[in-house]
Formats: C-alpha cells, sequence, structure tokens
C-alpha cells in the first residue's frame, strides 16, 4: 500500500505514537509521518482527532482512527497478511488487554510522577510505588511470554507494543532521578525482553535516543508551572 494513503499525525518523543509506528512496521506497512509541533495543535489534528485533540492519528484512506491502543488493534486487523499482533486465543488476548490498560491507567502515570515529583521524599515515594508495578509487569511477563522472548511469545505482540513503547522515556527518568527500575537481578525477564524489543527491526528506528529524550524532558519540565 502505498504511503501516502496511510499517514500517522504524531511527534518523535510520544511513546503514545511510537505504539503505531511499530506497529505498521511489524506489518511492513509504508506510511507517511506527519510532525506535530509540540505546544500547537495542527488543522489536520483538530479536524482528525475533535474529541481528545491528542496524537496519535492514524490516517487511512484519509479516515481517522484515535487512541493508540485501539490504532494497534486496527493495524492488526486490516493488514492481517503480516504477523498477527493480538493473540489468537481470547484468554490471552483479554489478560493482554488488561495489562495494556495496567500500563496506560498506572504504570504510566506513576512513571509522570517521578519526573514531576518536587523534594526527596515525595520522589523516593514515587519511585517506590513504580518499582512495586515493574515487579507485578515481572510476573506479568512470565505469564505472558510462556517462555518466549516477549509477550507475545516468540515474536512482538500487543502488550510488547504497549509496554516497549516506554522503554526509552524510563531509561531517560531513572538516569535524570538517578535510580533503576528494573535489572537483571530483581527483574531479569523484563531487562532481557527490554534489551530485546529495543534492538527489534521493527523498533530500532523508531526508538529516541536516550540523551534526546533527557533533553526534552528537561524542557516539558522547565515549562510546568510551580507546584505549592
Amino acid at each position: 500500500m502505498a504511503a501516502s494513503q496511510v499517514k500517522v499525525l504524531g511527534s518523535w518523543p510520544s511513546s503514545f505514537v511510537m505504539r503505531t509506528r511499530i506497529a505498521l512496521n511489524l506489518k511492513s506497512v509504508e506510511y507517511e509521518f506527519l510532525e506535530e509541533n509540540f505546544g500547537s495543535k495542527s488543522n489536520l489534528l483538530l479536524k482528525s482527532n475533535p474529541v481528545y485533540k491528542k496524537i496519535p492519528v492514524l490516517l487511512h484512506l484519509d479516515r481517522p482512527i484515535c487512541e493508540s491502543l485501539i490504532i494497534v488493534q486496527y493495524i492488526d486487523e486490516t493488514w492481517t497478511s503480516g504477523p498477527s499482533i493480538m493473540p489468537s486465543d481470547p484468554y490471552d488476548c483479554a489478560i493482554e488487554r488488561f495489562w495494556a490498560a495496567y500500563i496506560d491507567d498506572k504504570f504510566f502515570t506513576s512513571l509522570v510522577g517521578i519526573a514531576k515529583a518536587e523534594g526527596e521524599e515525595k520522589k523516593a515515594e514515587a519511585i517506590e510505588q513504580t518499582k512495586e508495578m515493574v515487579v507485578l509487569l515481572e510476573k506479568a511477563f512470565k505469564e505472558c511470554s510462556k517462555g518466549g522472548k516477549f509477550f507475545g511469545g516468540e515474536r512482538i505482540g500487543y502488550l510488547d507494543i504497549a509496554l516497549g513503547s516506554l522503554v526509552g522515556w524510563v531509561r531517560a527518568v531513572e538516569s535524570m532521578n538517578e535510580f533503576q527500575l528494573s535489572d537483571k537481578e530483581t527483574t531479569p525477564g523484563l531487562a532481557g525482553w527490554a534489551e530485546r524489543f529495543c534492538a527489534h527491526e521493527a523498533v530500532k528506528d523508531v526508538m529516541p535516543g536516550i540523551d534526546k529524550l533527557i533533553e526534552f524532558g528537561k524542557m516539558i519540565l522547565s515549562k510546568l508551572p510551580p507546584t505549592n
């Protein structure tokens, strides 16, 4: 399919935009990436996502699909010739959807909390809370992978994309705050998985460098209003 028929509205630092790009890469779908400028919203974005007014948006034959995890499912169901992203078993599918929701509702929010925390006590609390979540995700990896290299078994799947898109920001937040959430001793499954995920052909060219993310993260934090 020609790239002109598939477009992605997004911004390079966004983990949620990365989900869309990884899914398209896994399916070998050519697409045009339309970069949105930070701090502003293009007319195309506002027209394509009038409800939430946010990225990512997948434009397929000029029809918009919004919300990253919904987009990933759409890609899997539309381009069936490529490797499957969603599990074939309904139970496995439900479990992966559960953990993907957990990642967005809890883990991502907690990670942002570390970055925004002011004062050593609040930051330490946020880090400890997030470490507990990583332990749960380690257990989820063992359950979902069934001994394979990825959450999806021997290939990248839905839950790999959901969590893997955050790996760059996890490492950036770790570096900025001088701590480590996951290592080979405490969470060996996740540690090895993260390395394999980032090295995958569908991922490595869209995963931003840590230094670049740190620079962008510091810029974002500098623009936040002070908390009382």
